[in-house]
């Protein structure tokens, strides 16, 4: 039974036989991401007054201007997962391949591999927009005591045994599941330690709000304009508010809580979205599915697509299961 209050290590204790593998390995894999997160949210604060605003000058593996605290982000989240002495392996965002990691009897022992997006949303940190961090943690299906390979990464997002995203807004909250529900942990500065302040996060069944760019509507498949069209139509509890801040943990989040649905369909201009499915789409698909929401890259869900690369874009829609499903019926008319 949960129970508000409580910090992040005691809830793990207490669920410990809710992930399938030893607690131990959980718990060393949730710290680390936490300490990670409480470094990377101090510095996202003094974004300002120190020089943490702006482009760092280069560009990542997908072409996109990296952000000062993009790299910071990156650095620290690789350093402390390193220094836990449980990942075999890390891949991120940022990063244009795997990194491999030895244990400390250099006989390759570590079991999981993460996969990361430290900074989610940099492009607002220079007008003070909440961003976030997406994480995504996989068994490694090589055998221990072997260097990690790239098919240790290229797993579906049902192979998932946890995943979680870090919220840096008005608060800092970390929300992540095992595959036993979703519950989120407020940060208290004065502490530096999350409590327990959102048990058991669901989805609503409907939902009021969608979140779309729809500065790129000239260039969305029919049936997602029809889709549109239909949110903003005045007809029952319609029209619905859209509500688009272009960050993707952070409308994701405001779903969750509200009720909605999030889209980044593919377009004339991205062929095959823009979105990463092993950084952004599987860790949050695993959430919603958990949150009773939905999580499709059109017409597949979304955890069912086999990688064929570690940046693979693909497109996708969440949120609120009878928004979602509402969709789906338009897009199969151009099926």
């Amino acid at each position: 039974m949960t129970k508000r209050n409580q910090t992040l290590g005691e809830f793990i204790i207490e669920n410990q036989s809710s992930f399938q593998y030893s607690s131990g390995e959980l718990s060393k894999l949730i710290n680390a991401i936490r300490l990670a997160a409480k470094v990377v949210n101090h510095e996202v604060n003094k974004a300002g007054l120190v020089d943490v605003l702006g482009a760092a000058g280069d560009t990542n593996v997908q072409g996109e201007d990296q952000q000062k605290l993009d790299v910071f982000a990156n650095e620290k989240f690789i350093q402390t997962l390193t220094n836990r002495e449980i990942v075999c392996g890390i891949a991120s965002e940022e990063e244009d391949s795997f990194i491999s990691i030895n244990s400390n009897d250099e006989k390759h022992q570590n079991k999981y591999v993460v996969l990361i997006d430290p900074l989610d949303g940099s492009s607002n940190i220079d007008v003070n927009v909440s961003v976030g961090t997406i994480f995504s943690i996989y068994r490694r299906v090589t055998p221990v005591g072997t260097p990690v390979q790239l098919e240790d990464f290229l797993q579906p997002g049902n192979q998932q045994v946890a995943a979680g995203y870090v919220v840096y807004g008005t608060s800092t909250m970390l929300v992540y599941t095992t595959g036993d529900g979703v519950n989120g942990f407020t940060l208290n500065p004065a502490l530096g330690t999350f409590y327990l302040s959102h048990p058991n996060m669901q989805f609503p069944e409907d939902g009021k709000i969608y979140s779309v760019n729809e500065g790129n509507y000239t260039h969305f498949l029919q049936g997602v304009k029809d889709y549109i069209k239909y949110c903003q139509k005045e007809e029952g509890d319609r029209p619905y508010t859209s509500r688009y801040i272009g960050s993707l943990v952070s409308d994701f989040h405001r779903n969750m809580i509200k009720g909605g649905i999030y889209m980044y369909p593919k377009s004339s201009i991205a062929q095959n979205g823009k979105l990463r499915l092993l950084y952004e789409c599987n860790p949050m698909a695993f959430i919603a599915e958990q949150a009773n929401g939905i999580a499709i890259g059109g017409k597949n869900r979304i955890m069912d697509i086999e990688p064929t690369e570690l940046h693979q874009r693909v497109p996708f829609f969440c949120g609120s299961r009878n928004m979602v499903n509402k969709l789906q019926e338009f897009l199969k008319k151009y099926h």
